[in-house]
This record gives C-alpha cells, sequence and structure tokens, in this order.
C-alpha cells in the first residue's frame, strides 16, 4: 500500500483473513449459511456446483447470486439483474421492487423468475443466461400471470409449468395458480388453473414444483411471513395434481417454540452430488425484549432431507456452519463496484464514480449501501466534504453520522421525527465516522427495557473515539418499520457531494459464535 493510501486507512484495522474460522462450527439449524439481509433463497445444482439467489426488493443491482461447492459455504460472485433494461425502476420505495424467484438449470441454461411489484400488471420476468455469471438476457413478460413468488419446472417431454401465487395489492389474493409457458414469447399455452393451495394457514406463496421418481411434488410457505411461517408439501400424478397434502404437514415450522431462530419457511429444495437431498429456507434471530426483534433482514439457513413412505423428512441438524468470514475493508481502488455495493431505488454508477487519488466521489444526496451481516460489529469511514456514514432500514428508519462543513452530527430518524442527538467540531479535511453495534446495556422485560443491541456512533480522531449518541436498536428492525429488508450500512453525500476514501467493516469476534 503507497503512503497515500495508508495515511487514509481508517483506525479500524482491515480484517485478518480468516477471522471466523477461529470460531467452532455450530449447528445450520442456528446458523445462517448466508447471513444478513439475504430473503427467499432458491437454489440450484450444476454438476458439482451449488448456486443460491436471493429477492433484493428496492436494491439495485438485483437478485444477488452466491456459489458453492460444498453447500455450506458461499460466495457472493454477481447479481442477476444488472441492467435497467432488465425491469422498470419504478419509484424506488421500500420493500419495493424485486421479489422471491426461482433459479434453474436445464439445457445448458441456466434459468430465473421473478416479479417486479413496481410493474405487477405486465407479469412475471423470465430471463436466461448460458453461465451464472451472465450475461442474462433480457427479460420474456409472462403477460397474465400477475402475482408473486413465480417458479418454473419441466416434465420429461419439456414442457415449462409456471406455478405463482396470484394476487395484487387491490384486488388481494386469488391462489396459488399454474400454467403451461412457453418460454421463448411469454405465452400462456393454456388458461392458467388452480393447484393445490396448501393446509388452510394464511398466505400461502412462494410454490416450487419437483418432478421426483415420477411423482409431483408441491412445496408451499403458509402462516405468513413472521412467526407463524413454515413448509408444507402435497403431492400428485401430474404437475396439475390431483395432490394430497402431506399427514406430517408442516414438515418445517419453529412457530410457538423459543428455538433462536424463528419465522422459517419459504423453502427450496436441491439434489445433492452425492445422491441425497437438502433444503435451504429463510429464518430471522429475533433478539431483545418481547416480542422479539430481528434486525438483519430474514437469512438464508440449511437443511437435511429424507424421505420415508414418499415424504421428505427435514433435519434440521444435519449440516454444522462455520461462520461466515464477513469483514472487510474497501479503498474502492479497482476498476467498478463489488459486488456487496448496492444502492436503494438507483445505480451504483449514477450516485459514485472512482476518484483521482483514491476512493469514490458521491454525487449529491447519493447513497451506497452494502447488507450488515452481524449481529456485533463496528464500521467506520473516513469522509471528506458533505458526507454521511448511515445505519438503516429504510428512508424512514436509520441512524447516522451527518458531516456538514467542519461539525459531524449523530442523526436518529425514526419515522416521521428526526432530531440531532449530539454534535463534534470536525478535525482536518478528513474525517472518520465510525458505528459500533453492540450488546444492549439493558435486560430484557420486565427486569430492563434491552433491545436487540445498541447503536454507537462516534467520531475517530488521533486515536481517540469521542461517541455523540448511544442508541435503542430496535427502532431499526422489521418489527418496528416493517417491510421485507434488513439493516445497510451506507455511505453517502450531502447536498455538495462528499469523498468518500475508504470503509471498513469488523464483526466482533463475540459475534461470530452467537
Amino acid at each position: 500500500m503507497d503512503e497515500a493510501r495508508k495515511a487514509a486507512q481508517p483506525t479500524l484495522p482491515s480484517p485478518a483473513a480468516g477471522l471466523a474460522r477461529a470460531v467452532p462450527s455450530r449447528p445450520a439449524a442456528e446458523t445462517p449459511v448466508v447471513p444478513g439481509f439475504y430473503p427467499d433463497p432458491t437454489i440450484c445444482r450444476v454438476g458439482s456446483d451449488y448456486y443460491l439467489a436471493h429477492s433484493s426488493f428496492e436494491y439495485f443491482p438485483a437478485v444477488p447470486v452466491f456459489h458453492s461447492a460444498n453447500l455450506v459455504e458461499w460466495t457472493l460472485v454477481g447479481h442477476v439483474l444488472t441492467r435497467r433494461s432488465q425491469f422498470l425502476r419504478g419509484g424506488g420505495r421500500a420493500s419495493s421492487g424485486i421479489y422471491a424467484g426461482t433459479l434453474r438449470h436445464r439445457a445448458d441454461r441456466f434459468w430465473y423468475v421473478t416479479t417486479n411489484v413496481e410493474d405487477m400488471a405486465g407479469g412475471q420476468l423470465i430471463v436466461w443466461a448460458p453461465a451464472i455469471a451472465g450475461p442474462w438476457s433480457d427479460p420474456v413478460r409472462v403477460r397474465g400471470s400477475v402475482g408473486i413468488d413465480p417458479d418454473l419446472c419441466w416434465d420429461d417431454d419439456g414442457t415449462c409449468y409456471l406455478t405463482w401465487k396470484a394476487m395484487d395489492f387491490n384486488e388481494g389474493e386469488a391462489g396459488i395458480l399454474q400454467v403451461p409457458v412457453d418460454l421463448e414469447t411469454g405465452e400462456l399455452l393454456s388458461p392458467a388453473y388452480p393447484v393445490w393451495q396448501g393446509t388452510g394457514l394464511a398466505a400461502p406463496e412462494a410454490p416450487h414444483l419437483y418432478s421426483i421418481d415420477g411423482t409431483w411434488y408441491l412445496l408451499l410457505a403458509e402462516g405468513g411471513t413472521e412467526r407463524g411461517h413454515a413448509v408444507t408439501v402435497a403431492r400428485g400424478p401430474h404437475p396439475s395434481g390431483p395432490f394430497e397434502a402431506c399427514p406430517q404437514n408442516p414438515i418445517l415450522t419453529h412457530r410457538s417454540t423459543q428455538l433462536p431462530v424463528q419465522n422459517v419457511g419459504h423453502a427450496d429444495l436441491v439434489q445433492t452430488q452425492e445422491g441425497g437431498w437438502a433444503m435451504v429456507y429463510l429464518g430471522v434471530r429475533a433478539r431483545g425484549s418481547t416480542p422479539g426483534f430481528h434486525v438483519l433482514g430474514r437469512e438464508t439457513f440449511l437443511a437435511g432431507v429424507d424421505w420415508a413412505d414418499g415424504w421428505p423428512l427435514v433435519d434440521e441438524q444435519r449440516y454444522q456452519v462455520l461462520p461466515s468470514d464477513t469483514a472487510f475493508y474497501e479503498d474502492f481502488a479497482t476498476a467498478g463496484f463489488h459486488p456487496r455495493w448496492v444502492v436503494p431505488g438507483g445505480e451504483p454508477a449514477s450516485v459514485a464514480r472512482r476518484a483521482e487519488g483514491g476512493g469514490v466521489a458521491m454525487e449529491p444526496s447519493g447513497l451506497l449501501a452494502t447488507r450488515v451481516r452481524d449481529l456485533e460489529w463496528t464500521a467506520a469511514a473516513r469522509i471528506s466534504g458533505e458526507g454521511r456514514l448511515e445505519l438503516r432500514i429504510d428512508d424512514r428508519h436509520w441512524y447516522g453520522l451527518v458531516l456538514r462543513g467542519s461539525t459531524v452530527d449523530a442523526v436518529a430518524r425514526i419515522g416521521n421525527v428526526a432530531a440531532v442527538l449530539g454534535s463534534r467540531a470536525a478535525a482536518g479535511e478528513v474525517t472518520e465516522l465510525v458505528i459500533t453495534c453492540t450488546r444492549p446495556g439493558e435486560l430484557p422485560v420486565p427486569r430492563g427495557h434491552g433491545g436487540p443491541d445498541e447503536i454507537i456512533l462516534a467520531v475517530e480522531e488521533n486515536g481517540a473515539t469521542h461517541e455523540l449518541a448511544r442508541l435503542d436498536g430496535r427502532y431499526l428492525s422489521t418489527e418496528v418499520a416493517g417491510g421485507f429488508t434488513g439493516r445497510m450500512l451506507a455511505v453517502g453525500a450531502g447536498n455538495l457531494g462528499a469523498r468518500v476514501h475508504c470503509v471498513s467493516y469488523r464483526p466482533k469476534p463475540t459475534s461470530l459464535a452467537t
């Protein structure tokens, strides 16, 4: 590293490689294989390689994709939707944009089908690519398939079936529908028809259809994506059924338990390269006083699957997971942006560009974000100009450090209320802003009022940390903010623009074993 870049590095040290490897593995039922806001997992295998894709809502690039060779260690390799020609931007509202989809591989192509809720009337979107890294095609629209959670599955003669949750936000739910579809044109090859609607729980959704040993299985999520979430399954002789429900339904749920992972559901099955089966599903790690607050969004977990009497049996204890090594140091020295960086309602290239001498120049009011992936952590950014470092759920729920002229303000916004909680004069042309997430100082109800964590906003000067505010983390949780996303760490600019020299993020070692 040259002297100029070394001088710009935050006081927070750059991460040591293999930090997570010092921590013993833990059961996959308690430890996500993909931590942080990576919900609605869908999985496929090609040879010895596994691929996961996730919904991304208002953030762009959209649909993050991970690769693994063993199902338990995953690496972010890119995104499916990287061009605005692939989907309408819309208003960029919180928890809008790209919802759950399905990733599959057939005939030397990867296929992905999804919903853009900013353009629901246009139907589902189908894209394909010759390799997981792309390039991914522009979408084929399946008009007449209004709803969410689409799935693709092929029968032996090559007919492709689209199955989805039919609904809109004005008329409500219409149920699980299915139709054969022409993948090249998006034409429906018959009128859509209802299939299995679940066991009677609320919100049947997230259908995935499979042909296994001559029998067709339909996997659903039911109960809503909150504490009542569950996975159910039915089987039949044809893609359209008739379906009989598994007598052991739900085959996976944590509802009405005190297990550390809740809201489990929205599952997808994959056959392993050894011939066995596995399942990925979403869950949350709620903490703090009742009703419990989850802050990282819905995360991706892994389970084994056995078969008995023709039904899948979920084994949550089969896999052991090494916590992910999530630390990073970013000085934006390489061309392009690392795939960790996304923008709410916009594009990275429109809000930031590489600056001469290092770092990035942020456009006025621009925001560049990355997912928070740990329960305890510290992040630092060195910024000049009119800049900010913030922790956010959305634009109405965030805590941040705002640099204006020669002053740093610690700001909290909760709904329609925003307040400056502390200020400090900035020393020098470059200011180091620090946000730390730590365990709460209070016990939970009834012995205290502890939230899931505490957020500390501080300024680092000459090796000394000056705390400006310490805040209850519950107000940056899904239970307070609503929606479907999780916490994001973001750097940005005010009305006059800013330069972000570098950003560093490091989980606390204790959090890796939490």
